[in-house]
């Protein structure tokens, strides 16, 4: 089995749970305590179809301060986990703004990014303020997976990064560049 790796960017505003959801995919536990990040980076095998692949997962800041930093990681990331907080419409409205600097760097306004989003805090569902539909909606627009996960009850954290990397290896297998992987089985965490 040969060992490849995509590189996974997790963006969104400040406060959403980009570190909560990276560290309870990557360490299984729940970090409750929000201590803003300037940049984090994990590592973490999975299965994908037979295929030992190796995540190496930027967890970015959410503050304005640090987005100069954006554009040197977004240049060679593989597939983005784009999350708000469902508790927040400014959070939602801010994966729009992100979501057009992806591809400003990434240079492909018309072709597809491996990218998912992400509605996070779905255990605070007393204080949505972010429909699901709304959520299904802007993945609609964007031509992206969407999911609602909560980091605290470890709700599809683990299935947030499957399903991307799923989608790498599909965008992968289309880039005549490279050997095609096949893709259609499923991802283990291993």
């Amino acid at each position: 089995m040969a060992i490849s790796s995509a590189k996974v960017v997790v963006m969104g505003s400040g406060g959403v749970g980009k570190s909560a959801m990276t560290v309870r995919f990557v360490k299984g536990k729940f970090v409750a305590k929000y201590d803003p990040t300037i940049q984090d980076f994990y590592k973490k095998q999975v299965e994908c179809d037979g295929e030992a692949i190796l995540l190496d997962i930027l967890d970015t800041a959410g503050q304005e301060e640090y987005s100069s930093l954006r554009d040197q990681y977004m240049r060679d990331a593989h597939g983005f986990v784009l999350v708000y907080s469902i508790t927040s419409s400014a959070s939602f409205d801010d994966c729009r703004t992100l979501r057009e600097q992806i591809l400003r760097v990434k240079e492909k306004a018309g072709e597809e990014i491996p990218l998912i989003l992400v509605g996070n805090k779905s255990d605070l569902d007393e204080e949505r303020a972010v429909s699901d539909e709304e959520g299904k909606a802007l993945a609609e627009e964007f031509g992206c997976l969407f999911i609602e996960t909560s980091a605290k009850e470890d709700i599809n954290v683990e299935q947030t990064f499957m399903d991307l990397t799923t989608k790498v290896l599909e965008e992968e297998a289309k880039n005549p560049t490279k050997p095609a992987k096949k893709s259609g089985g499923g991802c283990l965490v291993l």
